[in-house]
């Protein structure tokens, strides 16, 4: 941690990262793992992890949501591996690590689609955190087609089946949600200045 960073501000600092870090979760597991993993109890052991390792905690906005998405992919991965162990869950194996990196980058690449101002250091990370709550403003069905179609990259198709709608109702769902989100987003950009 940066020694301009006092330590009674990490805990601020690091709150700014909950729901940034709870989308990803969310984007991370299917429905039938999410309601069996207490994700607001993981993204908590992630952010109490960063503040136990205060000293060693990056000062840069870009190396801080790295490392907590690192500690997010241990913690989500230890999680997993516990409903396994009780034998309640079967999971392909794959790296969640690589996974959450991949939603960020698509998560952060279409910020700054969305966003006219470059995107550097707390701005963006603030950026970040403006659309993970954005995201909860929407109705449930366009906040999971939105996430499933530009945060997990799966196509029209893919989320229809996931959610048994036609492709033509997916489409509809994330045009609403994306105006929607928009709007959310210039909203919160205005409260900000």
């Amino acid at each position: 941690m940066s020694a301009r960073t006092p330590v009674s501000d990490l805990g601020h600092l690091l709150d700014g990262f909950r729901e940034y870090l709870r989308l990803l979760a969310r984007l991370q597991l299917s429905a039938r793992l999410a309601g069996k993993i207490d994700l607001s109890g993981v993204v908590q052991q992630t952010l109490f992890e960063a503040y136990q390792a205060r000293e060693g905690f990056p000062s840069c906005a870009g190396q801080q949501a790295a490392w907590l998405r690192r500690a997010l992919a241990h913690n989500l991965t230890d999680e997993i591996r516990k409903l396994r162990s009780r034998g309640e869950v079967r999971v392909a194996e794959q790296s969640l690590e690589q996974a959450l990196e991949a939603s960020s980058a698509r998560l952060e690449g279409w910020l700054v689609r969305e966003e006219s101002t470059p995107g550097r250091g707390a701005v963006h990370r603030e950026q970040l955190v403006r659309l993970a709550e954005a995201l909860l403003e929407l109705s449930e069905d366009q906040r999971v087609a939105v996430e499933l179609h530009h945060l997990q990259g799966l196509s029209l198709a893919d989320v229809g089946q996931r959610l048994d709608r036609s492709r033509e109702a997916v489409a509809g769902l994330v045009f609403r949600g994306l105006k929607h989100l928009r709007t959310l987003l210039a909203d919160k950009r205005g409260q900000q200045k």
